[in-house]
């Protein structure tokens, strides 16, 4: 198959083009950058795979949950190069959960098959999933309801590895007792998911290339903190300086 592969939810981005059973990879700066450099590097690691968008059978991102930005840079990039492609007339996208990408770097590397996938949240927070590796059917089950919580919060089955990027940050505030593995969920990791996958029939039209959001309190922050000066000021109006700028 040809396909195009991207991730922008963490702060590592990952670009990877499969033609056949050749694929080529780029790994850069995330965050904030990735909405700058992501389609000049796509463009380049199709060049030099040989790849054009007319010969594309399929786009492949991770869809979160991460990065806010991230997220919304991969969705857009994903459903306009999906629209341009073929001269106008288009491929499907195949929008492919973090959590998941992160339980088949982990596999892919460390042969992982009982992965508690986790992903730095910031905030204090880290997104989790149980998933399980299943042999016969070489495909991963995960959880139908990813979690996000404190480290803490965070229970590993007896057994079980937890992998992600929440380690570093955390400490042993994540899951003390469980191995760890460092893992992302690279470009890489979404190609090898990318067949079963679009067998299965996740491929849909790129208007249809949507964000999987677990927390949608970043956004609301600036008025949620307003919101909250107002209430101390109401509650303490006798106290100077309360709801007034810092």
């Amino acid at each position: 198959m040809n396909l195009l592969a991207f991730d922008t939810s963490t702060d590592t981005l990952s670009i990877a083009v499969q033609q056949g059973d050749a694929v080529w990879h780029h790994t850069g700066p995330g965050g904030a950058q990735a909405s700058a450099t992501l389609i000049p590097a796509v463009r380049s690691l199709m060049a030099q795979a040989g790849v054009s968008f007319d010969t594309l059978e399929a786009i492949v991102f991770g869809r979160g949950p991460g990065s806010f930005t991230g997220l919304r840079t991969a969705c857009a990039v994903a459903q306009g190069l999906a629209f341009g492609a073929h001269g106008g007339h288009g491929v499907p996208v195949l929008p492919v959960d973090t959590l998941l990408a992160v339980a088949e770097e982990a596999r892919h590397a460390q042969g992982c098959t009982r992965v508690v996938a986790v992903l730095d949240a910031r905030m204090d927070e880290v997104y989790h999933a149980r998933c399980e590796w299943r042999a016969p059917e070489a495909r991963w089950q995960a959880d139908a309801d990813f979690g996000l919580g404190a480290p803490e919060s965070v229970l590993p089955p007896p057994g079980w590895t937890v992998a992600g990027n929440a380690q570093a940050p955390y400490g042993d505030r994540l899951a003390p007792d469980a191995p760890h593995v460092a893992a992302l969920p690279t470009a890489g990791a979404l190609l090898r998911l990318a067949p079963a996958l679009l067998a299965a029939g996740h491929g849909v039209p790129a208007r249809d290339a949507l964000p999987r959001y677990i927390r949608d309190k970043v956004a609301q922050t600036t008025a949620e903190r307003a919101a909250l000066r107002a209430a101390q000021a109401a509650a303490n109006p006798q106290e100077p300086g309360v709801g007034a700028s810092q």
